[in-house]
């Protein structure tokens, strides 16, 4: 264990926290995403403030086990057993509602990607190829924010939407319960498996280890960061996401001006996707935090701020990262196969071991019939 922390855990980045208040949510008359998200009972875990103890969120990954339904771990002396009953306590989340993953949206009846993300646009006649956040109506907008730096937190291009993230939203803007105990699981599960995901969940795994009393004591302020307000959201987040407020309601700077995107991409397969026309993929603010939970390092120091990239510069990102969520994907499947091939091995294991032992069973008891039969 001690190996892998030193060449792999403390090598991984840990994403940046973000945090929603219902207060200012309220403050800004944004009643409706407020009331969908209490009802996925998240109100009190995208709400979680506090330290930050950047260390022994790496040591909780080091350690960390799926054993059922449960998280295990180990941090300094203490076993920690995250059931139900903790995620509860701790979040206010229950382990109910569909549990999504890439492998069975199926289960979430009447969605199509490509008809509920136009169905989401503030212009729904736009011609689409690649599914960008910009052009999204106000809800939608932020709750992709939501999901892609919270929820199931990335480290990059959180300016396009995958199939999941759609999902979500659409089940969020339908108030169809989701398990996001297993979702969030999941997440974590897959940072533990690849090198290039960024471990998520830095507040709630501190949280974590608070409510099984870790020894927080000797952890100074170089190996903890603090939630502040750069981390919530807040009205410059909704400026950078292109809205603006006008008497005292939040609007599309598109519909201010009386335009819309011409043209907004829908990823749907295919291999020549061209520039949006009036589509600003600067990545700028929004897709760097203020604070730098970098790798390599223990303290958290703050990086040099990423200057702001041309359409083309950002457009080819994008370009890398979609080639990247393929790999990515393409590795899960072998993965998951080559998981189900040694299951299977083991299982046959098992049943040659139990022969083996039957076989003996009948042996000696034939060796005793033949002892008898000559005495």
């Amino acid at each position: 264990m001690i190996e892998k922390y030193h060449f792999e855990t403390s090598r991984k980045v840990i994403n940046n926290p973000k945090v929603v208040s219902f207060s200012w949510l309220k403050s800004q008359k944004l009643d409706d995403v407020r009331r969908l998200i209490k009802e996925q009972l998240l109100k009190r875990f995208l709400e979680m403030k506090g330290n930050i103890y950047l260390n022994l969120i790496r040591v909780f990954y080091t350690n960390l086990k799926f054993e059922s339904d449960n998280l295990v771990s180990h941090v300094k002396g203490v076993d920690m057993e995250i059931t139900h009953e903790v995620w509860v306590d701790v979040t206010g989340l229950k382990y109910a509602g569909l549990r999504i993953n890439k492998g069975n949206i199926d289960v979430v009846e009447d969605f199509n990607k490509i008809q509920y993300y136009k169905s989401c646009l503030t212009n729904p006649h736009a011609q689409v190829r690649t599914c960008f956040v910009e052009g999204l109506k106000l809800n939608e907008r932020l709750l992709a924010f939501i999901v892609t730096w919270i929820l199931t937190p990335r480290g990059s291009n959180h300016f396009v939407l995958i199939e999941e993230d759609l999902v979500y939203i659409y089940c969020i803007m339908s108030k169809v319960k989701i398990n996001w105990i297993h979702i969030i699981k999941e997440y974590m599960q897959k940072s533990m498996r690849l090198s290039d995901y960024h471990y998520p969940c830095a507040i709630l795994i501190s949280k974590f280890l608070n409510y099984f009393e870790v020894n927080l004591e000797d952890e100074t302020s170089k190996f903890h960061l603090r939630v502040k307000s750069t981390h919530e959201v807040n009205n410059g987040s909704l400026s950078k996401m292109s809205f603006t407020k006008i008497n005292g309601r939040w609007v599309s700077k598109d519909c201010k001006h009386g335009g819309s995107s011409s043209r907004i991409h829908v990823e749907h397969g295919e291999e020549d996707q061209e520039v949006a026309e009036g589509v600003d993929m600067d990545v700028q603010d929004e897709e760097q935090p203020a604070t730098d939970l970098g790798a390599g390092t223990s303290d958290g120091h703050q990086g040099n701020k990423t200057p702001s990239m041309s359409s083309f510069e950002s457009y080819m990102v994008n370009r890398l990262d979609n080639i990247a969520e393929n790999q990515r994907n393409l590795h899960d499947l072998c993965v998951t196969n080559f998981q189900n091939f040694d299951n299977r091995f083991q299982s046959m294991d098992t049943r040659f071991q139990t022969l083996d032992e039957q076989i003996e069973v009948v042996q000696n008891h034939l060796f005793e019939l033949q002892y008898d039969k000559e005495d």
